[in-house]
């Protein structure tokens, strides 16, 4: 079984022990990204659903073998399968399990076409992790029922640290890992926030605007440009840009996070 194909036992010795006699939900994450893996696990494990991982579509299969899933949680850009027909693999072989699919693709045709061919959800990258739960807790209630979905929700003191910074969710605060705090405005740390939960990954103004966007945090393209620059004055060290434009694209956290 090699590293990205495991079930999280460091998770499930992190969050509270269940026991032995409640129906526990499992759940399988197949994507190629080990970010997203870990983001996906990480908020499904500290919910108490036990979880599993794989890096493409056929370690997903073998995973799934001699297994009964709860739900399964896969993108369709993997390496070695296209997702619908994975899809379609899995509708087969494990009947009773929920199908989320989570990718970057957003048009309507791949949404439509996902759900048509068997898919129970579609959520499009990037994702805010509260609402990937809810929905997997909505899937799960309608597959699973006699399973125990737990209702505990992400700890909003949650914090992350990255080039020597500390953001801390539950705070809403920015600071240097043993210094001083940096101020940030509401619209700032939302769309650090955004940037951080999906860092190495680039985020279109769109995007950035569906993640963040609060009656105090940015609505249109140019307000997102301004908090960049704003940003970028505050966190960016010596020579080093944390945050870079990628051209006609977006923008990109360049940075190592770490989740506390």
């Amino acid at each position: 079984m090699t590293p990205g194909n495991k079930l999280n036992f460091s998770q499930r010795n992190t969050f509270p022990m269940k026991s032995p006699s409640i129906l526990v939900p499992l759940v399988l994450v197949i994507d190629d990204d080990p970010g997203v893996r870990e983001v996906v696990s990480y908020c499904l494990g500290k919910a108490g659903i036990d979880v599993l991982e794989a890096e493409s579509g056929a370690s997903g299969l073998a995973l799934a073998r001699d297994r009964s899933l709860s739900a399964v949680i896969f993108d369709l850009g993997l390496p070695d399968m296209d997702g619908l027909t994975l899809t379609q693999m899995f509708r087969q072989s494990q009947p009773g399990a929920g199908l989320i699919i989570l990718t970057g693709r957003a048009t309507l045709v791949d949404r439509v076409v996902g759900l048509e061919v068997g898919a129970d959800d579609y959520v499009c990258k990037p994702f805010e992790p509260r609402e990937l739960l809810a929905r997997v807790r909505s899937v799960l209630r309608r597959v699973a029922p006699s399973q125990q979905v737990p209702e505990t929700t992400l700890s909003p003191s949650d914090s992350y640290r990255f080039a020597g910074l500390i953001l801390d969710v539950g705070a809403e605060s920015l600071s240097v890992e043993g210094g001083n705090g940096i101020p940030l405005s509401s619209a700032e740390f939302a769309l650090l926030k955004a940037l951080v939960e999906n860092s190495n990954q680039v985020l279109s103004r769109d995007q950035i605007i569906r993640l963040t966007h609060t009656n105090d945090a940015p609505a249109f393209d140019r307000s997102v440009d301004v908090i960049i620059t704003r940003l970028r004055k505050k966190i960016d060290q010596g020579s080093g840009r944390l945050i870079q434009t990628i051209r006609n694209r977006g923008y990109r956290l360049s940075a190592n996070v770490k989740r506390n």
